[in-house]
């Protein structure tokens, strides 16, 4: 593939960044200043009194009587009303406890929750601290902590408070901060906080969650420890920045001069008047910047010179990333079975300029198009900060080695620097979730009658069962919901969206993650709380009977539009019903064979949703339940413990038209 022109954009613009460092910075410190004060000031040590709280303060920070060229914006120190140091992260206010003197490293808590732990409904879930700036320290560990509509038994750690006049009972839950778990179905506000890991043990013992937040949590700030600061450090200079350029860093030097890179020298006395200095410096710019020209000229005779050259010079003469010699090595592998490779050009030709637009998501948008031999593709575009290259990469592997009718066929890529596409075949009736996901579900389930979402049902399930175990490498999606599911013409369905899958041996079934992976309402209990069991094939087949419940509900599980609270969650609901032998309404009208699939897709639901990966049947398992009579069906356990023990047999149940 020729790259001829993706080189001249990336390297112009590698090529002004240089020239920049090269003519503007040197040029800009030429005039010569008296800004040996900024050393002086910057150098020596403050002491920030608060109250009767004190704290000493170098860069990044700034506040009081610390000017602001001694810090960096957005690093200000406050003190709050005579009694407390704060600043402000993330649109989030901190309360400064401590500072050490010999690391750079803090002790902060989030001041809305000083005292007040209750996760009210203004109440903010922050992000997590931006990496380039902080660090956890290693005795950090994050604790997430909700108000739910309803107490989960797997959740033990409980505790009680009050907020806006309401008696709250919620719960909480601990992981690693990079590795935060999700908020369940009927949880209303989450909030994730760092703590340290003394803290928690104290909570373990008291139970009191506010004394556990009010100790804060410690973090390292890297900016006064990581280049260019440490670099300036070492060579004798002060770290500052230059309040008139938008915080730019300025390294402060003993020779009178702000340098915004690091070049201190020793510690020599400038001419009197200063003047020589100043004309050797303004030389040494113009000179600086004839030599910048010079290496842009010879960068665009080279690409003169490439433009009539072979492929193989091109693969010679530069550098290949390691994206380059994965995406090499993937086509290798794959051979003539590898997609089609097109540039970032055709995809906007074969979607006139992504002006069709289909669909809008996390990962990005989904946009008609055609291909020159006039079949209708659907492209999707995926956001540069969607994961790496290498990401990407694995996902075009994972679905290139598919081929099945209920798994959507990948007919080609772009990989082309941050630009990302993926071109799949065109599935003219969307996704499976417009069709149950809607408030007028009479109307949109027009073509979709109990025969059509039976027959989607068990089309899915066979889609799992041939990435379960009909692959030579077995493939874990974990991301299995109706919005993964395309329709084609006949509503036949297929499974998309690899973006999360997983290979593992086919011989094998458990597989590490090192991170939780889904989407909250669909993800199994093990994927964030390994004390349920371990993460294998089991995980898609919880979600997959998630999936087959709102296809009976004919809507997100969690809304159910009942008035009573403590039904709202519709698996719960089904399941209550049915132990107790109630008629349940389900929409439209329904002949008796109607009756005995929804009643197979209830059972199959119910069977998958089990707590324990064990409990849950295999998706060829669910295949047979799906096909085989109605009678053969066993009763599912109870999914929830909660739930008061079984009345009648959940077979003598009886379904309905609404």
């Amino acid at each position: 593939m020729n790259n001829n022109h993706v080189f001249p954009i990336r390297t112009l613009h590698f090529a002004i960044t240089i020239l920049f460092f090269l003519i503007v910075v040197p040029v800009s410190h030429c005039q010569d200043k008296d800004d040996d004060y900024h050393f002086l000031e910057c150098s020596s040590s403050y002491t920030y009194g608060c109250g009767s709280r004190k704290l000493n303060i170098s860069y990044p920070f700034w506040g009081g009587d610390r000017p602001q060229y001694c810090g960096r914006e957005g690093f200000d120190i406050k003190c709050q009303n005579n009694e407390y140091h704060s600043i402000e992260f993330e649109n989030q206010k901190f309360r400064v406890l401590s500072m050490s003197e010999s690391h750079p490293t803090m002790t902060i808590a989030r001041d809305d929750l000083w005292n007040n732990c209750c996760p009210r409904k203004e109440t903010q879930d922050t992000a997590m601290l931006d990496p380039y700036l902080f660090k956890y320290s290693p005795n950090v560990r994050l604790l997430s902590f909700f108000h739910c509509q309803e107490i989960y038994p797997q959740y033990p750690d409980h505790f009680n408070c009050s907020a806006e006049g309401e008696d709250i009972t919620g719960f909480y839950n601990v992981s690693v901060p990079d590795l935060p778990p999700p908020i369940p179905n009927t949880c209303q506000v989450g909030i994730k906080v760092p703590v340290l890991l003394s803290a928690l043990d104290d909570l373990n013992r008291t139970k009191n969650l506010g004394d556990a937040l009010n100790k804060g949590f410690e973090v390292e700030y890297l900016l006064g420890s990581t280049p260019p600061c440490s670099s300036c450090n070492s060579a004798g200079g002060i770290c500052g920045s230059n309040q008139a350029a938008l915080g730019q860093f300025l390294c402060y030097c003993r020779d009178d001069q702000p340098h915004g890179t690091v070049i201190c020298g020793p510690n020599e006395s400038p001419p009197p008047d200063g003047k020589t200095d100043g004309k050797l410096k303004l030389v040494v710019g113009i000179a600086t910047a004839v030599g910048g020209i010079m290496i842009i000229f010879i960068i665009i005779c080279i690409y003169k010179w490439r433009k009539n050259s072979s492929t193989i010079t091109t693969v010679m003469f530069w550098k290949k990333t390691k994206n380059d010699r994965d995406l090499e090595a993937f086509i290798r592998n794959y051979g003539s079975l590898a997609p089609k490779r097109y540039r970032f050009s055709n995809v906007k030709k074969m979607t006139n300029s992504f002006k069709d637009k289909l669909g809008q998501g996390g990962y990005g948008g989904v946009y008609k198009g055609k291909l020159q031999d006039g079949q209708l593709v659907a492209v999707k575009v995926l956001n540069t900060s969607k994961g790496n290259g290498q990401d990407f990469i694995n996902e075009v592997a994972i679905i290139s080695g598919t081929s099945h009718v209920n798994v959507v066929m990948l007919l080609g890529f772009c990989l082309e620097g941050s630009k990302r596409a993926l071109i799949y075949e065109f599935m003219p009736n969307g996704s499976l979730e417009k069709f149950i996901h809607r408030k007028d579900t009479l109307k949109t389930n027009h073509h979709l009658g109990w025969d059509k979402l039976y027959q989607i049902a068990l089309g899915i399930a066979r889609g799992l069962e041939y990435l379960h175990c009909g692959c030579n490498t077995r493939i874990l999606h974990f991301d299995i919901k109706p919005h993964n599911i395309l329709l084609d013409e006949d509503f036949c369905p297929k499974i998309s969206d690899f973006g999360l899958a997983k290979l593992c041996p086919k011989n094998e079934s458990i597989v590490s993650m090192l991170e939780a992976r889904g989407t909250i309402g669909y993800i199994a209990p093990e994927i964030f709380n390994r004390n349920f069991g371990e993460v294998s094939h089991k995980s898609d087949v919880y979600s997959y009977g998630m999936m087959v419940l709102e296809m009976v509900g004919g809507r997100k599980n969690l809304h159910l539009g009942v008035d009573n609270s403590s039904e709202i969650y519709f698996p719960k609901w089904i399941y209550k019903h049915l132990e107790l032998g109630e008629e349940i309404r389900l929409r439209g009208a329904m002949a008796s064979e109607e009756k005995d699939m929804a009643k197979k897709m209830i059972f199959v639901g119910l069977w998958c949703i089990q707590t324990i990966p064990l409990d849950r049947p295999s998706m060829n398992k669910l295949i047979d339940m799906l096909q085989g009579s109605i009678e053969t069906l066993q009763i599912p356990p109870n999914p929830f413990p909660s739930t008061s023990p079984r009345q009648t047999l959940i077979d003598s149940a009886t379904i309905s038209m609404s």
